[in-house]
């Protein structure tokens, strides 16, 4: 069974406060199989009209430990071409 939940949902920072998204998923199976993950990000406002998204993520199974141990890192790229997409939207 695979399983994704949004866990937290206040995207849009307030005064003094960042915004916060996150969800967790799940897949159950064999051991081989097995992976519990959260992701989460904060979206801060900085003076100047500027913005920092600051991305949080574990990983839990066998297969997470195979990822981890790849080079390069997937999870890493795929974290900054998603970072990169953002400022690309943002900067349109």
């Amino acid at each position: 069974m695979r399983e994704a939940r949004p866990r937290e949902g206040h995207p849009a920072p307030a005064e003094g406060f960042p915004g916060r998204l996150s969800w967790t998923a799940k897949q159950d199976g064999t051991p081989e199989e097995r992976l519990d993950v959260l992701h989460a990000w904060l979206v801060e406002d900085l003076p100047g009209g500027r913005v920092r998204i600051l991305t949080q993520e574990t990983q839990l199974g066998r297969p997470a430990a195979a990822l981890a141990a790849e080079r390069p890192d997937p999870m890493l790229n795929g974290h900054q071409a998603w970072l990169d997409g953002l400022v690309s939207a943002a900067s349109r």
